[in-house]
């Protein structure tokens, strides 16, 4: 344990890259993510309808904070509409020491109380022409707000978007910044999911990736992927694993895989990727990921990679 809060919060403190204030980041190659209206059909990808994520603020960041979101609306150029736009998804924005767990919250469950925390800011988005491929700003928020989490090295916000009515698309994305105005990022910051909604790009050439983080107490993972549409390949890397193939879903379907742990991947980043269909070009193909360990217990998406990207090492040989 005391090895991975010495990676955590060196990595936190040392990554300064613009593109780390961002959720997907640019680095994962992934466009947006999505979220579906309350009333729509799970078979377009989206399972339950809303996606959390968390964002760390590191004690050196004293200033006000905002957090931001792109083309939050839904019915813009950006969004998958079925007949007409008649969807609501709402932001909200929570603090406080109930925000996150290292216990409960990492149990993914949405029948329990998933909102719990402090709720700071909350605002729904319809069809608003204003919103359209544009930003809005969430705060100024004190980090004082957030949970403190040493661990992590900061303090932690919560971020639910909940599709709360209609049966579109919303797709946007997050960053994390110092101005209302403007991308300006929080030096040290990081955004994490343990479940992670987001839309692969139509291009046949385009190859993303996602970066679940293994802790010191993993022995095992699962790795499950949701409506997946047989778009091509998903591929687990590691320092020990090079490529190794993952079972991909159909239509509306869960596929669940589970791969043993060796010692030298514990406190360290496993890479997924997802490499797209190269003979019949699937089109927006929305995909749900989550990685839990032997317990259940999920697993954290870190959008910038805790250690940095996995390299395979030869030398390391599955047991």
């Amino acid at each position: 344990m005391k090895k991975y809060l010495l990676i955590i919060s060196f990595i936190l403190f040392a990554v300064t890259d613009l593109f780390s204030q961002s959720a997907p980041a640019a680095d994962e190659n992934i466009n947006y993510l999505m979220t579906f209206g309350g009333n729509s059909n799970t078979s377009w990808g989206d399972d339950d309808f809303c996606q959390i994520f968390f964002c760390i603020i590191p004690y050196s960041q004293t200033g006000p904070v905002y957090i931001r979101v792109y083309d939050p609306d839904t019915g813009g150029d950006l969004d998958e509409g079925k007949a007409e736009f008649n969807t609501s998804v709402n932001f909200s924005i929570y603090g406080g020491k109930d925000c996150w767990s290292d216990t409960a919250e990492l149990i993914f469950n949405k029948s329990g109380n998933y909102k719990n925390g402090y709720l700071l800011a909350s605002k729904s988005f319809e069809t608003d022409p204003q919103f359209n491929k544009k930003w809005y700003s969430f705060g100024p928020f004190n980090p004082s707000e957030g949970k403190s989490v040493e661990k992590l090295g900061g303090r932690v916000f919560k971020i639910i978007a909940q599709g709360i009515s209609g049966d579109d698309g919303n797709l946007y994305k997050y960053f994390l910044s110092t101005s209302a105005i403007e991308n300006v990022a929080v030096e040290g910051g990081n955004l994490f999911t343990y479940k992670y909604h987001f839309r692969l790009s139509d291009d046949q050439k385009n190859v993303c990736q996602i970066y679940p983080f293994v802790d010191d107490r993993t022995i095992s993972i699962q790795i499950s992927n949701f409506d997946w549409d047989d778009d091509g390949i998903i591929r687990i890397f590691s320092v020990a694993k090079n490529g190794i193939l993952c079972p991909v879903s159909g239509e509306d379907n869960w596929k669940i895989q589970e791969f043993p742990i060796v010692d030298e991947e514990k406190n360290s980043t496993i890479e997924i990727q997802f490499l797209k269909n190269q003979t019949v070009q699937i089109k927006n193909n929305n995909v749900v990921v989550t990685v839990r360990n032997q317990y259940g217990i999920s697993l954290p998406f870190y959008v910038v990679p805790i250690g940095g990207v996995p390299v395979y090492s030869p030398k390391i040989r599955m047991r």
